[in-house]
């Protein structure tokens, strides 16, 4: 079944044979996505996280078809149907659609029109037809009248719900039909006339049309929910006399007296039961793929905004913006830990100013403030103004930091728990500041959904986003590393092998033990096992610790090799790493062996020439527009520096230092063609935009790159 499974995928995505059969074996075996493509690279072929994680999901798509197999079969084998041709089709089958096709005869489902008609034993009536003879049909039905068939008519009527559903069930008919649907299928909406009003969201799409193979999936999926909340009616429209006029050829062999019945039977089995089936079908095929697009663009900004440079470790004064309650004030030190709050009320009266700016400046000097970091919601501009006038002569930075999320973080049990006794309001406080100083370390203890990134999340399946999501939580925990002795359970959760349990455990060894000395201590974490130590221990990172490649990405079982180049090199390995002369004039290829090649020994070089350097760089201070605050402020024409907080296939949302954020469509990124907007920009790069339309009423801004 290994063997099987990896060959059909191996087809799909285009990918060496070998390399897709070592992976699926790694990750039956249970290694993790990081793991594999970090520290597997022979046996997949260096194969990168993104090609590992497409592997991973057809194993689940297989699985789950395989898992359908299995009840189809046994269905039809209780119903004494199942025939050894039919075994063997449904076991060949590799689309879930073809075998819900051959399931379809022997579904059980409510009672039809052709379930009655075959108890008033019209089944024979209706092979007569089928068989076009040139029979006199009338003359044959009127031997079929009953106690239940009372006319020649109502037997030949029961016999064309029979052929109806005949026709629904021919496999061979509905793929065509699909085909048909996907490529020339339109899809059309219309405003339900009684909630014009109430649907005026959706007013772009009142009187819409586009061909179903070309609707990109943020349309799509507001069509959709248009669809979803009444307010739309939506069809999927293909030509139907042609589509008819196919199955009519199938089945009617020549003109014949049957002729005129089995036409009759076809259009009905089309109307009534084989269109509507396979439009679902269809629609829901579609639905799925731009799922797939829209939770990749989420995906995709989550780990740009997962990636952002920090501040570090560094004293951070942090301010959660208000105006009548105040503003929010919190003091962390450079291990993030809480150690001042109060509120003050820079807007109230002049000498609340005066005594807020005095607050502010015996803050930041007696605990030796690095940076400031202001919330960009209600009254940031008014308070970063504020700041920078209490503050105009000291050197310390002041950023804006987005704080989507962190009210639901805030209220969240992880906020409670970490803070028990500390009022809510400081609480995003907090989470403002630490995310200027990690915002990977801060953002995994939030839902993803709730930061503010992506496209259609609400609309698109669950369950795949709260899946890809989390995988890239873990491939940025994993790609940046973890400091072992400082990072919370939160993060460590998402740390390669471990979970929830481990990275509880990990804590409280932490607590019991003080600070990890080396890797090899995590053995004696309880319940942390040879296999979880395998997968995580190369993620883990020690600062100062006995053993100097335990801060960097070196896994445990490449030591060996750095030892036998720094003993051939006559040097100790913290020598090694100091000198780069003595880095470049080792030959890798001396130290190949059956499981470390050269990009394994390449990927410890580049860790070498490196040690425990933060691949995401260092956070830099911003700064808005000073004369622009509101959107009253805007004019067309201006020129204005911005940030990138949000990328859909649409276009891209810059925050222009005001509350609302400006959207730059797709056609306004650049002169040249682009699918999208992900080509040109990322979530956190800094921009100039041009204002070309304000709608004050709506409050909305137009912008483009294009000037």
């Amino acid at each position: 079944m290994l063997q099987y499974t990896s060959d059909f995928i191996a087809k799909q995505l285009d990918l060496s044979q070998s390399a897709v059969e070592s992976t699926v074996k790694l990750l039956h075996e249970g290694a993790t996505i990081p793991f594999i493509s970090r520290y597997r690279k022979e046996l997949t072929g260096n194969l990168d996280e993104v090609a590992v994680s497409d592997i991973s999901k057809w194993m689940k798509r297989l699985k789950e078809l395989e898992e359908r197999k299995v009840t189809v079969l046994q269905s039809i084998e209780e119903q004494g149907k199942l025939t050894d041709e039919l075994k063997l089709r449904i076991s060949d089958v590799m689309d879930l659609n073809e075998l819900e096709d051959l399931y379809l005869p022997f579904k059980r489902k409510k009672k039809t029109k052709a379930d009655n008609a075959r108890s008033a034993g019209l089944e024979p009536l209706a092979k007569i037809i089928m068989a076009q003879r040139n029979s006199d049909v009338e003359s044959v039905a009127v031997k079929y009248i009953n106690d239940i068939i009372r006319s020649s008519q109502g037997a030949i009527d029961g016999a064309m719900d029979i052929i109806a559903e005949w026709v629904s069930e021919d496999t061979a008919i509905r793929d065509r039909l699909r085909l048909q649907c996907r490529k020339y299928g339109i899809l059309k909406s219309e405003v339900v006339s009684q909630k014009k009003e109430e649907a005026a969201k959706f007013s772009d799409y009142f009187e819409y049309s586009e061909s179903l193979h070309r609707c990109p999936s943020h349309r799509f999926l507001a069509v959709m929910r248009g669809c979803d909340e009444g307010l739309l009616k939506v069809a999927l429209v293909i030509d139907e006399e042609r589509a008819i006029e196919n199955i009519i050829r199938k089945y009617i062999r020549y003109h014949c007296t049957e002729a005129k019945y089995i036409e009759m039977a076809v259009k009905d089995a089309y109307k009534r039961l084989l269109f509507p089936s396979v439009e679902t079908q269809v629609l829901n095929e579609f639905k799925e793929r731009a799922d797939e697009e829209a939770i990749e663009v989420f995906s995709s900004n989550l780990q740009q905004l997962l990636l952002a440079p920090p501040l570090g470790e560094k004293a951070v004064l942090a301010i959660d913006p208000g105006y009548r309650t105040g503003c929010k004030v919190v003091c962390l030190d450079k291990n993030a830990d809480l150690i001042a709050f109060q509120t003050i009320f820079p807007f109230s009266s002049p000498d609340q100013t005066t005594s807020a700016s005095e607050k502010l400046k015996r803050l930041c000097e007696k605990y030796e403030i690095y940076a400031i970091a202001i919330g960009n919601g209600t009254a940031s501009r008014e308070t970063k103004s504020f700041v920078e006038q209490a503050l105009k002569d000291s050197p310390v930075q002041i950023f804006m930091v987005s704080e989507s999320g962190a009210s639901i973080y805030s209220a969240s049990d992880v906020a409670r728990e970490e803070f028990p006794d500390l009022d809510l309001t400081y609480r995003g406080a907090v989470s403002i500041g630490r995310r200027l100083m990690d915002p990977l370390a801060e953002l995994v203890k939030i839902d993803p959904k709730s930061i503010g990134v992506g496209q259609y999340q609400h609309d698109v399946h669950q369950g795949k986003l709260k899946e890809a999501l989390n995988l890239t939580v873990e491939l940025c925990v994993n790609k940046v590393g973890v400091n072992l002795n400082t990072a919370s359970k939160h993060l460590l959760t998402f740390v390669s092998g471990l979970g929830p349990v481990l990275a509880a455990n990990i804590v409280e060894y932490r607590k019991q033990n003080g600070n990890f000395k080396d890797r090899n201590e995590l053995k004696n974490v309880p319940r942390l096992g040879a296999k979880a130590f395998e997968q995580c221990a190369g993620f883990l990172r020690i600062r100062e610790g006995i053993q100097v490649l335990d801060n960097t990405g070196v896994h445990p079982e490449s030591y060996h090799l750095v030892e036998s180049m720094a003993r051939d090199a006559g040097v100790e390995i913290a020598h090694m790493i100091k000198n780069k002369n003595i880095r470049d004039g080792i030959d890798l290829k001396i130290y190949v062996n059956e499981k470390a090649g050269l990009p394994t020994l390449t990927d410890i070089m580049k860790e070498l020439d490196k040690p425990g350097l933060d691949p995401r760089g260092v956070a830099e201070v911003f700064d808005f527009n000073q004369h622009v605050k509101s959107i009253d402020d805007l004019q067309e024409g201006m020129i204005l520096p911005g940030i990138v907080t949000n990328l859909t296939n649409f276009g891209a949302f810059v925050d222009i230092g005001i509350k609302q954020e400006g959207l730059v469509h797709i056609s306004q990124i650049t002169e040249r063609f682009i699918k999208t907007p992900a080509e040109i920009l990322h979530v956190g790069q800094e921009v100039n935009v041009k204002v070309t339309g304000i709608d004050s009423v709506r409050k909305r801004v137009h912008l483009s790159m294009k000037f």
